[in-house]
């Protein structure tokens, strides 16, 4: 069996949406629904490293499907992700501006749902496998291949501490660490480090989050791990 894909349904007409999202959830793709622009990108920050393909509408409210496109094409998670726009604007010239944007398939209204099925397999069978591992908690996002760290699609630099100390903690996201079990992890000889090393790291790895560095709980009496009032875990 196929691994679950998970399909972002962007379309301001409920009833058709609601008949497409069926029909794909009867194929056994998982399916998020928005109505309007502005939900459309809660969805995307909320299940950014969930999302195999998007399909979208123009015209919707808010914020259309051309400056989601463009979102899309800009995220660090989901920037290679087939795009397909499904709509009603069928003009040459509208297919055009919509490849150029950055989608990889355009489908005029209307469209019988198992085209649209179609279109959607062949595209994800001509999608590279995953090329990032991606860590997710609120609105960071770890590339554990790249070695690198976004907030709020923002790229954060990094030492080579930080990282492997933010690893730590997004790879093992229940487990509270004591500060002589990260020295453990985050130094690679056997030289004396004094324990209050860790509270350093992790104060200039929250400075660098901002906001965001609430994700990274003191446990008071025993260490450091991630804030499971912040995260779902």
């Amino acid at each position: 069996m196929r691994p679950k894909h998970s399909i972002l349904l962007v379309e301001d007409e409920e009833e058709p949406a609601e008949m497409l999202a069926n029909f794909l959830e009867m194929n056994d793709y998982d399916v998020l629904v928005a109505h309007e622009g502005n939900r459309a990108l809660e969805l995307i920050e909320q299940h950014a490293g969930e999302i195999h393909l998007a399909i979208l509408d123009i015209m919707v409210p808010n914020v259309d499907g051309k400056e989601i496109c463009k979102h899309i094409r800009s995220h660090p998670v989901l920037n290679d992700i087939p795009v397909i726009f499904l709509t009603a604007k069928d003009e040459e010239e509208d297919e055009i501006e919509g490849l150029e944007l950055g989608a990889d398939d355009y489908i005029p209204k209307p469209a019988s749902l198992p085209l649209v099925k179609a279109h959607v397999e062949s595209l994800l069978r001509r999608q590279n496998p995953q090329k990032a591992n991606w860590l997710q908690y609120g609105d960071t996002y770890l590339d554990t291949d790249a070695k690198e760290l976004y907030v709020d699609d923002e790229k954060i630099d990094l030492t080579s501490t930080e990282y492997t100390l933010i690893k730590l903690f997004y790879q093992n996201p229940k487990r509270v660490y004591t500060r002589q079990e990260i020295l453990e992890h985050i130094t690679e000889d056997d030289r004396y480090v004094f324990d209050r090393t860790v509270d350093v790291h992790v104060k200039n790895l929250r400075l660098k989050m901002g906001d965001a560095g609430e994700v990274i709980k003191t446990y008071r009496g025993i260490g450091y791990g991630l804030n499971r009032e912040v995260v779902k875990v």
